[in-house]
């Protein structure tokens, strides 16, 4: 039986052979022969994915990228197999001299050549090249040659000619003393997990910047990298010079999705540039802020640090600019020689002061004057607020606390910084500790001979009691007959960062910019607090992006931001038609079945549905077509799918507006704390306004925005329709009359009648006939009596139609209740 299956389809031979049939599978090993079965895992061609095959024609250089596990390595060592080797194990191949550059030697040794899928695993026996170790080369049964260079040492290629080199991949972890061994990384899963030499083993950002730097600043000078005479190109092509590692895989779900990737532990101290690549060293940092403000001449060659975010919109204050700055990092500036120096407050370069290199003055008792505040006086506990990196950017606290203080003063303090919750922690660690040593206080007198000596410089000092030296910082001089200086004690170790575990960030999961769904409900009074102009707004949105924002304008331009809505309410469609029925009683008709959007619905006793409990609307979308009902049973028929029944229909004066049946499709909406209404003023009334609705994270103009033209009578300023119209034959004709109704306080039972809500007590009041108004007068009371000579002006015989309306002098004739006289 013939294969389906082309070679395109497949990945590799041994793909192809996998896959085949068992008749076509059984026929080609049968026919390669045990010579070629024996031969076969060494030929790379038959199990090599595409990306690891050269690529065709003529190149000079070729570059892999991938990511772990890519097979880059095996990709390499059989390259350098197929580039030396002959037909046979004595031929020549293509190459007599190979060059094998890493990082260091022993990463050369250890992965290019000795590793899984290094050069010596690779090779037959037949071909096996040959391991020296003495002389750092390997040496193939035909000659060849193969010597280990490492980036450490770039001159050491300048002399050797070679035909071919394989050169291995540029990159550091982010971990202490990472450029010792920059091939090392923390993986439980591989081979390679080890610290490198003399690591201590915590985060460090700033090494993998600074070797960086350092590899390719070297590379980038003319004099170690020229151009080559032969083909005008540098003999290190830095264009295609390539770091690893870059993942795939986006940050920050990516180290924090760790439901999904469980080597997200490993980035904060690996080799990846996810999340790094924003990163400014503090040198470079400071440099800006002074440039900025004018200051050039300065030195920054002994700041240590990395900064990942820093907020400071005016920069041209440079001292207020760099304040939080020196905070956060622990670091001091002095003048020397006109020119600012910045500095760590490591102790550093510490001058020893002993007895007799100073002074004696009248005003310091003894040759040192040593001090110590109460510590009464100190602050116990320490709180830092800061932007949270490596996450959503959130504003989150840090706190230290003395452990034998019992204090309750808490010092507070703001950065516009962002840092890891470990940062965080080791900052205020820092402060605390830094307040406790610097109670402690020194003066003394310095000679003319040590007038170099200025603020900022450390000096040691013997202790009080004639221990150890001590270290302090000098923050005054006073300039007399002799130099006055007032240090503070500075404990090297303070400024050392503790070693706290890492927490693991939890981001918010990322939620694809899909259109909500908003619905506007110009609904009558509800709670009566509210603005009975305003529209309310529903939004919903599967899945829900967090947050809604409404945008408005009086055209379709220049929007201003409305509102910010952060929860989803429950809207849904009806699946089934609801029939009208008599408001003040209860429907006790076929359940009304309901599907949601999203969100879900629960039953309430009927004693709590008379308080007000499970109230919803149903309408056809239109912001002024709502009927406000009560339902006092929801009973979950399918996810999402509620049927409602012991309902009260027409609440809140909307039974004005039932239909004779709500089809299926209408929608529904619950109206909850998660329904609000929006900002309107009350001249806005019955204004068209453009209305631009959808992720509060994506501007106005994003497509997934809803953009909407709405105008609001403002219902909630409706007088209800007026009730018990009735019509009594008369002498004079027939009597009209009905009861008014309240849209304020009309629940209140203890007046004789309920108020009135309105200016003044007036009604419009119409008679229809064969569709058209033949009559239309206004009254003052709730009665009126169409006569018979009116009636025969008008020209009615028959049947006809009264309808009366309440009028607010706000809103005009509110809903009309109607009667057909026979």
């Amino acid at each position: 039986m013939p294969s389906t299956l082309s070679r395109l389809d497949l990945k590799s031979g041994a793909d192809w052979l996998a896959s085949a049939p068992d008749a076509v599978r059984e026929g080609f090993l049968s026919e390669i022969g045990e010579g070629g079965l024996c031969a076969l895992p060494f030929l790379f061609e038959f199990w090599a994915l595409p990306h690891q095959l050269p690529p065709e024609g003529e190149w000079r250089s070729w570059v892999i990228l991938g990511g772990r596990g890519a097979g880059k390595t095996r990709a390499g060592a059989e390259w350098v197999r197929s580039v030396v080797e002959g037909a046979k194990p004595l031929d020549k191949g293509a190459a007599r001299r190979v060059a094998l550059v890493g990082e260091t030697f022993d990463q050369v040794r250890d992965v290019m050549i000795m590793g899984d899928s290094g050069i010596l695993r690779c090779s037959p026996p037949d071909r096996r090249p040959q391991w020296k170790a003495s002389e750092r080369k390997l040496i193939w049964p035909n000659g060849a040659e193969a010597q280990v260079f490492s980036a450490h040492d770039p001159e050491g290629l300048r002399g050797p000619q070679f035909d071919a080199a394989w050169v291995d991949e540029l990159g550091c972890a982010a971990i202490d003393k990472g450029t010792n061994e920059p091939n090392k990384f923390l993986d439980p899963k591989s081979s390679e997990s080890r610290l490198p030499r003399y690591s201590d083993g915590t985060r460090d950002d700033l090494i993998q910047v600074q070797y960086l730097k350092a590899m390719l600043g070297y590379w980038d000078r003319p004099e170690n990298n020229p151009v080559s005479p032969v083909y005008g190109g540098r003999m290190i092509d830095l264009t295609n010079a390539y770091v690893w590692a870059w993942d795939a895989r986006p940050f920050p779900a990516f180290p924090n999705r760790r439901n999904l990737w469980s080597d997200g532990a490993n980035h904060a101290r690996g080799h990846w540039l996810n999340g790094r690549t924003g990163n400014r060293t503090l040198a470079s940092v400071v440099t800006e802020i002074c440039h900025r403000s004018g200051v050039t001449a300065i030195d920054v060659s002994e700041l240590w640090g990395v900064v990942r975010g820093y907020l400071q919109e005016d920069v041209s204050d440079a001292r207020a600019a760099l304040q939080p700055l020196m905070l956060r990092y622990g670091f001091d500036v002095v003048e020397r020689d006109g020119v600012l120096r910045f500095r760590m407050r490591d102790g550093s370069g510490a001058v020893a002061l002993w007895p007799e290199h100073l002074a004696r003055s009248p005003e310091i008792e003894g040759i040192v004057e040593y001090r110590r505040e109460a510590e009464a006086e100190m602050t116990g506990r320490v709180r830092l607020r800061f932007v949270q990196s490596d996450a959503d950017h959130d504003i989150v606290a840090e706190e230290a606390v003395l452990a034998d203080t019992e204090t309750h003063a808490v010092a507070s303090n703001e950065m516009p910084l962002s840092m890891t919750r470990a940062e965080g922690r080791q900052t205020v660690e820092r402060w605390l500790s830094e307040a406790r040593v610097s109670r402690e206080t020194a003066r003394f007198a310095l000679p003319p001979s040590l007038m170099a000596l200025s603020a900022g410089d450390v000096v040691r000092l013997p202790a009080a009691a004639g221990g150890a030296e001590l270290l302090y910082r000098i923050d005054r001089i006073e300039q007399a007959e002799l130099q006055l200086a007032e240090a503070v004690r500075i404990e090297p170790g303070v400024y050392q960062p503790a070693d706290f575990p890492m927490d693991e960030v939890r981001a918010k999961a990322f939620v694809a910019p899909t259109p909500v769904l908003p619905v506007f409900l110009d609904l009558p009074l509800i709670t009566r607090d509210e603005a009975p102009h305003a529209p309310y707004l529903a939004v919903t949105a599967e899945p829900w992006p967090g947050s809604v924002a409404v945008y408005v304008s009086s055209n379709d331009e220049g929007y201003a931001l409305g509102e910010i809505i952060a929860d989803r309410a429950v809207i849904g469609y009806t699946e089934t038609a609801l029939p009208r029925a008599s408001a003040g009683l209860w429907d006790e008709g076929p359940a009304l079945q309901v599907k949601l959007v999203a969100g879900s619905l629960e039953s309430r006793s009927r004693s709590a549905v008379l308080n007000g409990a499970n109230l919803a609307a149903i309408g056809d979308g239109t912001p002024g077509n709502w009927e406000v009902f009560q339902f006092a049973t929801a009973e979950l028929l399918a996810p999402e799918v509620y049927s409602l029944s012991g309902r009260l229909r027409g609440q809140l004066g909307s039974d004005a507006l039932v239909p004779d049946v709500w089809p299926a499709g209408s929608m529904f909406v619950l109206l909850d704390g998660r329904v609000a209404q929006i900002g309107l003023a009350r001249s806005e009334r019955r204004v068209a306004k453009h209305y631009r609705i959808g992720p509060a994270r994506r501007g106005y103009d994003d497509p997934s925005y809803t953009h909407l033209i709405r105008a609001f009578d403002g219902n909630g300023l409706k007088p209800y329709a007026p009730v018990h119209l009735v019509a009594k034959a008369t002498a004079d004709g027939t009597a009209f009359s009905w009861i008014r109704r309240a849209r304020i306080d009309g629940d209140d039972w203890s007046g004789l009648d309920v108020p009135l809500g309105e200016e003044r007590e007036t009604y419009l009041l119409r008679v229809r006939h064969g569709g058209r108004v033949v009559r239309e007068v206004s009254t003052g009371t709730p009665g009126w009596t169409y006569d018979s000579a009116a009636r025969s002006s008008d020209g009615l015989w028959g049947a006809y139609e009264v309808e009366v309306a309440q009028i607010s002098a706000t809103y005009g004739p509110g809903a009309f209740a109607r009667l057909t006289v026979e």
